[in-house]
């Protein structure tokens, strides 16, 4: 077999160890699912009505559910690549990775075992969240190329943070280590546009808030899925953070992945 059959033979075993794993221990999927879920519901059923006539002067909650989904569906990525950080740490701390450098198996397939596999929960988690928007007021005004390119974006999204999470997680002593240094991750949106317009937010924050990674990705978001002008500026910043993040994480991972196993 060709170096790249191999490569892609070891990355699907190495997937399907991933997926098995999360299917034996839900209970990780589920804690970080919890957030952006309590999140949506808290925002839309005790804040929805104040926070709806702050932004368009009218009480309607079914308004701020559909500008609210998109940021949550960028803090769902955040969540699900928070989990991914701990499971790292994990194998790392357990020795699983060390067992793996000394194997005859493709040393790319462990990182993007654990990548793929981190998306595809990511997305499966990502559909999860839209459901119960759509179930509690969301209205998208996307036709069939929006949709598209919504996935486009999440799933761009959802690589980045992931190979940042890797990269945390295989550089964190522990579990609880990761889970703590991937925090950013599940905060950083709070000081987005997810939950209110940037132009309700004081002028010194403003420019903080506006280029963060997070900004760009829900507004772009915000855009498809709403029908409204995406802006050539957020969809360029937001394709540019993606890019920028995911080959740090993929550096970063690569440089912890070579370096001496643990001790």
């Amino acid at each position: 077999m060709s170096p790249l059959s191999l490569t892609v033979r070891d990355s699907t075993t190495m997937l399907r160890r991933n997926l098995l794993h999360a299917r034996r221990y839900p209970s990780l999927t589920l804690n970080v699912l919890l957030t952006p879920v309590v999140l949506l519901l808290l925002f839309v059923y005790v804040f929805g009505d104040t926070m709806s006539a702050g932004i368009t002067g009218s009480v309607d909650r079914d308004v701020y559910v559909t500008y609210l989904l998109p940021g949550i569906l960028v803090m769902t990525i955040g969540g699900t690549a928070l989990g991914t950080a701990v499971s790292v740490a994990g194998d790392m701390s357990q020795g699983i990775i060390d067992r793996f450098r000394t194997m005859a198996i493709s040393r790319a397939s462990i990182l993007v075992g654990h990548v793929v596999g981190a998306v595809l929960k990511t997305l499966m988690s990502l559909a999860f969240v839209l459901a119960l928007g759509l179930t509690i007021g969301f209205r998208p005004e996307a036709d069939t190329f929006d949709w598209i390119a919504a996935v486009g974006v999440l799933t761009l999204a959802s690589l980045a943070l992931t190979w940042i999470a890797v990269a945390l997680g295989m550089a964190s002593p522990t579990p609880e280590g990761a889970s703590n240094n991937g925090l950013p991750l599940m905060l950083l949106p709070f000081l987005s546009s997810a939950f209110v317009p940037l132009d309700a937010m004081p002028g010194w924050f403003r420019p903080i808030a506006e280029y963060q990674p997070f900004t760009p990705v829900i507004e772009t978001l915000r855009g498809l899925l709403l029908g409204d002008p995406i802006g050539a500026r957020n969809a360029v910043l937001a394709l540019a953070w993606c890019v920028v993040l995911s080959v740090l994480g993929y550096l970063w991972s690569k440089t912890l992945f070579n370096r001496e196993p643990r001790r």
